[in-house]
C-alpha cells in the first residue's frame, strides 16, 4: 500500500501553521511541474493558494479544504 499523499499535505500545512514566521510559503509539485503555491498568514489564520496553471487565488480558513484542493491539483 502507497503512504497516504493527503496526510502528507496536510502535515505539510500544519507545520506551515506551526512556524514562526508571518508568512509561511510552501510549493506543490507533480512530476518537478509546480501545481500551486500555498501562503499560510498567520496574523489573519488563513490559507492562500495560487494555481499555476490558471494564476488565480484562493483564500481557505479551514485546513481540510486547502488540502483537499491542493490533492486534486496534484493528482491530474
Amino acid at each position: 500500500m502507497k503512504p497516504s499523499q493527503l496526510s502528507a499535505i496536510i502535515r505539510r500545512l500544519e507545520v506551515m501553521m506551526e512556524d514562526d514566521g508571518e508568512i509561511e510559503v510552501r510549493r506543490f509539485e507533480k512530476d518537478g511541474e509546480e501545481r500551486c503555491v500555498v501562503k499560510y498568514d498567520r496574523e489573519t489564520q488563513t490559507f492562500e493558494l495560487e494555481e499555476r496553471e490558471s494564476n488565480q487565488s484562493y483564500q481557505f480558513d479551514d485546513l481540510d479544504l486547502v488540502a483537499i484542493e491542493i490533492f486534486e491539483l496534484i493528482q491530474d
